[in-house]
């Protein structure tokens, strides 16, 4: 049976960078084309600590080449698996379900409530009855994105006793309270997740978040103020160009 892969105790470069170091080079080799190892197998392999591997599998986390959530193996991480045209209207369920993955949402709030600032967004005055809905987006049972909606309560009070965990928000907008967003507009942003976004959406201290900031109207009227925070390692923008038409924009997003 083989020893432990060597590293160099006398070297200046910590243990963790040379274990980092070796596996990124048996990655670029496809050697974990199958699986990819646990820490307790790494441990053994290389006669580290565990403390070691795990700063190890952090960077290679922090690099989107490694995923792995808490409690859960890692994995190597999948290529990029559907794009989202920007200036559509898009569903990120219906995105998940047509990429063949499982969807589910996690719905962490779904009760009526005030607030000033999304009312004002909404054209509508402060003390206004809101519907707010938190979800944790899930594809394949890992988190994507944290999605956090509010409505007029006179529209979506309906939406109260829906099955939001498996269907579509806008599908059961449209089912119960009759209404459906026919256009609007977005902001994408890169940002830093807080501490508590991090532990939701199962990332490190390395991983950034797109923040999108969607107003949707229904015929020009505003419907929905939604802020949806998606992990940066499962989400990029993508431009394609040409000489006459100039740039044509598109989102893409990393389900693995």
């Amino acid at each position: 049976m083989p020893g432990p892969r060597p590293v160099d105790r006398s070297s200046a470069l910590p243990l963790w960078a040379q274990l980092h170091a070796d596996l990124v080079r048996r990655l670029e080799g496809g050697e974990f084309r199958r699986a990819f190892p646990g820490e307790l197998a790494l441990v053994a392999e290389y006669g580290v600590s565990r403390h070691t591997v795990r700063e190890a599998l952090r960077r290679l986390r922090a690099d989107g080449v490694v995923v792995a959530g808490r409690g859960r193996a890692p994995r190597l991480a999948e290529p990029v698996a559907i794009e989202q045209p920007l200036g559509a209207l898009y569903s990120l369920f219906a995105s998940v379900e047509a990429a063949g993955r499982h969807q589910r949402s996690v719905v962490r709030v779904l009760d009526v409530r005030a607030d000033g600032v999304v009312a004002a967004r909404l054209g509508l005055e402060e003390s206004t009855p809101l519907l707010h809905v938190e979800r944790l987006r899930l594809a394949d049972e890992d988190p994507l994105a944290l999605d956090r909606v509010w409505l007029p309560a006179h529209v979506a009070a309906p939406l109260l006793d829906a099955d939001l965990a498996h269907t579509g928000l806008y599908d059961a907008l449209a089912e119960r309270c009759g209404v459906r967003p026919t256009g609007g507009r977005e902001h994408i942003r890169a940002v830093v997740p807080t501490s508590a976004e991090r532990r939701l959406l199962g990332v490190g201290r390395g991983v950034a978040a797109f923040a999108v900031d969607r107003l949707a109207e229904q015929d020009g009227r505003p419907l929905e103020w939604r802020r949806t925070l998606v992990r940066g390692d499962r989400f990029a923008v993508v431009a394609r160009f040409s000489g006459r038409a100039g740039y044509e924009l598109s989102v893409a997003g990393t389900l693995s």
